[in-house]
């Protein structure tokens, strides 16, 4: 029996792109809140999370959790490796592939 398969690209269907960005940035959260591993990057990007849902406070734009991970993968991505983070690891990697 063949699995399906759900193609990004041809419909986000099925596809809970916010609600696994949310889950993400609470398991990204666990390592950046933490003192030995914040820096003025992380801190920089917990005031862009502040203002996530809130355009009034960001000149009229918009951001939401799942644009924040695709700006920063990258950086998502070399924290939860050095941080041996496999579970977070895991579901970065679905989400690129699902929603990015």
């Amino acid at each position: 029996m063949k699995t399906k398969c759900t193609d990004r690209y041809v419909t986000f269907k099925g596809i809970d792109g916010d609600g696994n960005a949310r889950r993400l940035i609470l398991m990204l959260r666990r390592h950046i809140d933490a003192p030995d591993v914040s820096n003025a990057f992380w801190e920089s990007f917990k005031q862009k999370l502040s203002l996530v849902g809130s355009p009034d406070a960001n000149h009229g734009r918009v951001l939401d959790e799942l644009f924040l991970v695709h700006s920063y993968i990258n950086n998502i991505r070399e924290l939860f490796e050095e941080r041996d983070d496999h579970e977070a690891l895991e579901l970065l990697q679905q989400i690129e592939e699902e929603s990015c």
